[in-house]
């Protein structure tokens, strides 16, 4: 029978669920005929539980009984006089929601998306949109005390108290208190980045909880309420099968042993298949027992921890309780691709790739994230990212039993021949100046050994959806936007209130002969090249070379260079008088320093940048109802109709 597995903190990382119980069949069910043993005894055999409960569960699959879910205890929380809420959770018990708070462990210990909480730790912020899984906070066994259960209440009333919850509510909370019960604090959250991004009418809804089908509304739902959150269905958390788990186990295992170094796992799949859920929870189970995890990200249209367009590699530290648009990070070592796929340009992608990857010092485990480009040349390029990433594990995600791309084994790896390599041959690829270097670069410069083989680990997702492009909750392009409206939001002041339009900033002013240009997707006249720049999206980069020009005028690249990435700004004007770019950019001017070069790619600036500029008198900037089709560069504003889609309707 098949059971379905969680992790908890312990010696060991799972441990099993009791079956469901199943309803009764309309008719009795019958006993399986006694058979005689040879010795000719009459008693029979006696039948093992397990094969009884086989014997059960086959009544659920062919449908003629159905399973009862168990029954969920009732919620106990309480508000307090600050307006936040008290929750107390019996071991095992589960709280999934929607909306954002920040939350506290006050006794006990917790679990949000695998990252364990524990009491006396600082609080964390908890972001659940319904644009993703719903986060799912859950009361896990911790160290028992050696207090006695008198001494462990008197514990718990003394915190309830120092936190001001009422009386009456503090005695219903202690009435229901049990030994190995959690009790957490949920309070208001409101960061910068949530409060841009809500101000834009498009997302201004995303942290609502949506309407149940149940009209039926508790005092607890109003304490859950007044932080901004909202219980939901169990079955909108988090699902993994067991394959899942099973992956996960084997790779927390391997990742806290040191004998043959920090392990390299590689996670791919088609689009749709929850890769960056699995490296999520991944990387916060890894966190428990871990000071930090390398996350090299190459996926260029759905990063992590930065805008679109860039391979980067994250020292990551702290637990990823939210989508990415939340956690915009600096990288430790980041190139800025341009582009939202490399399919027109996949040597220039392995050369910055190998580019980011050669800062890797092997001291921590690395999680990869690769792109769900996975048929035709993308599987082929796949194979080269192996090879010269040479992973110990590869997790390699399919909904479909692995129909869309065949099973990546060694020996596959080693029989087949990718887009710049062939079997059991070399990686070659054009460098930057023309001529052709070897991709086993890595292993020879960077101390890295040849790929010898990996340890694959198939997992098939079961939540709905799984493996469907374009049947996710939000579709990509909006999760683009987001990330770039959360990188933004580090603009915002974080003591203000209320959230200033980005045209009130004060931006930065940059001289022609201080940077120099590269149009990386096109090619741009020079007498066009400032129509370009204006109003664009770009990658604040350095490149080792020294930018000098006599004459205050714009400097052209005439190659795009592979060099650091510093961050990103918007280019909000350009002065042709004091010969000046107006850049906004929430990087450090002890960074801006360093900038000598700006790339504009083809991510573009989110719609909602450009007419949510509140304010403005007359004609709004940049936005227009005339234009000219003869102008090189001039067209309107591509109109997105998945904009309307569902999960933007308001609940």
């Amino acid at each position: 029978m098949k059971t379905s597995r969680r992790l908890i903190p312990g010696s060991r990382f799972f441990r099993r669920r009791r079956p469901r119980v199943i309803q009764r069949a309309a008719a009795p069910l019958s006993r399986p005929r006694r058979r005689r043993s040879k010795r000719g005894s009459r008693s029979p055999k006696r039948q093992e539980p397990d094969s009884w409960e086989d014997f059960a569960d086959s009544f659920v699959a062919a449908g003629l009984v159905s399973a009862r879910e168990p029954v969920q205890e009732p919620l106990i929380a309480a508000e307090t006089k600050e307006g936040g809420a008290v929750l107390l959770l019996p071991q095992g018990q589960m709280l999934t929601f929607t909306g954002k708070c920040s939350l506290t462990c006050l006794y006990g210990s917790v679990q949000v998306f695998g990252f364990i909480i524990d009491q006396d730790q600082p609080p964390y912020n908890l972001f659940s949109p319904h644009s993703h899984c719903a986060l799912t906070i859950e009361a896990v066994a911790y160290k028992e005390s050696e207090k006695s259960k008198k001494e462990m209440r008197a514990e718990a009333k003394s915190i309830l108290k120092a936190h001001r919850v009422p009386q009456g509510a503090r005695c219903r909370l202690m009435k229901n208190f049990v030994p190995h019960c959690s009790v957490i604090l949920l309070e208001h959250l409101d960061t910068p980045v949530t409060r841009l991004i809500l101000s834009h009418s498009s997302f201004s809804h995303i942290f609502r909880a949506k309407r149940q089908k149940i009209p039926s509304f508790t005092p607890e739902d109003a304490a859950l309420a007044s932080t901004g959150i909202g219980k939901v269905e169990p079955g909108m958390g988090l699902q993994m099968s067991d394959s899942t788990l099973s992956a996960i186990e084997e790779v927390v295992q391997a990742c806290q042993e040191e004998d043959e170094g920090y392990p390299i796992i590689l996670v791919c799949g088609a689009k749709s298949v929850g890769k960056s859920t699995f490296n999520r929870y991944l990387i916060n189970l890894l966190l428990n027992r871990l000071p930090c995890i390398e996350f090299l990200e190459c996926d260029l249209g759905q990063p992590e921890f930065t805008p679109p367009g860039c391979v980067s590699l994250i020292n990551v530290t702290e637990p990823l309780l939210g989508p990415p648009f939340t956690h915009q990070r600096t990288p430790r070592k980041m190139a800025y691709f341009g582009e939202t796929n490399c399919e027109h340009d996949t040597e220039r992608y392995i050369d910055t790739l190998k580019y980011v990857f050669s800062a890797y010092e092997r001291d921590s485990p690395l999680v990869i994230n690769t792109m769900g480009w996975v048929r035709g040349t993308g599987l082929l390029l796949l194979i080269d990212l192996i090879r010269l990433l040479s992973p110990t594990h590869v997790v390699q995600i399919s909904a479909e039993d692995f129909k869309e791309m065949p099973r990546l084994s060694p020996e596959y790896i080693r029989c087949s021949a990718g887009l710049h390599t062939r079997a059991k041959g070399p990686l070659k690829s054009k460098s930057l100046g023309g001529g052709v270097q070897d991709l086993e670069w890595c292993g020879g410069q960077g101390g890295f050994p040849p790929h010898s083989g990996h340890r694959l680990l198939c997992v098939q997702p079961e939540f709905p959806g799984a493996g469907v492009a374009g049947d996710g909750r939000t579709h990509s392009s909006i999760l683009r936007d987001m990330a770039i409206l959360g990188y933004l939001g580090q603009l915002q002041p974080p003591d203000v209130e209320s959230v200033l339009p980005l045209h009130s900033l004060v931006p930065y002013q940059v001289p022609f002969n201080a940077v120099a240009l590269k149009v990386i997707h096109a090619d741009v006249a020079p007498a066009h090249i400032l129509y370009a720049v204006n109003a664009s999206w770009v990658g604040l980069c350095r490149i080792p070379d020294e930018v000098q020009c006599k004459v205050n005028r714009p400097i052209l690249l005439t190659q795009t260079p592979i060099c650091d990435c510093l961050g990103f700004g918007i280019v909000r004007g350009v002065d042709m008088e004091k010969k000046l770019y107006y850049i906004l950019t929430p990087v450090a001017p002890e960074n801006l320093r360093r900038v000598n070069c700006l790339l504009i790619g083809n991510i573009p600036i989110p719609n909602c940048i450009f007419l949510n500029q509140t304010g403005i008198e007359g004609e709004m900037p940049y936005v227009t109802s005339e234009y000219n089709y003869a102008i090189s560069g001039a067209g309107k504003l591509k109109l997105k109709k998945h904009l309307k889609r569902r999960e933007h309707q308001r609940p």
